[in-house]
């Protein structure tokens, strides 16, 4: 700039240019600075997705669970049922047998 005095015929145009140039580097500054923020807020929503996910999975195990709790219930009851008549048929092979 120190080549071009006041009667420099492109002093004009080279002040616009470094103003715009300016003004370019704070665009350039908001823009990045939005970026980062965008950036950021797409962490939080893949975080909070993940929770989501991980609490649609517990759901789904609760839910299943509670499916299959009355058919655990009945093996259960079949099951101590079979006992109760086994003891039956051997206390009564044993009562035969004298015992």
């Amino acid at each position: 700039m120190n080549e071009c005095t006041e009667s420099c015929p492109f002093l004009p145009r080279i002040e616009a240019l470094e103003e715009e140039s300016r003004h370019n580097k704070e665009a350039h500054k908001e823009f990045y600075s939005k970026l980062e923020a965008s950036h950021t807020s797409v962490a939080l929503i893949e975080q909070r997705l993940d929770q989501i996910k991980e609490d649609t999975e517990e759901i789904k195990e609760t839910v299943q669970d509670m499916k299959d709790k009355p058919g655990k219930r009945w093996d259960g009851l079949v099951e101590k049922a079979l006992w109760a008549v086994c003891a039956a048929v051997i206390a009564y092979l044993l009562g035969r047998v004298g015992l």
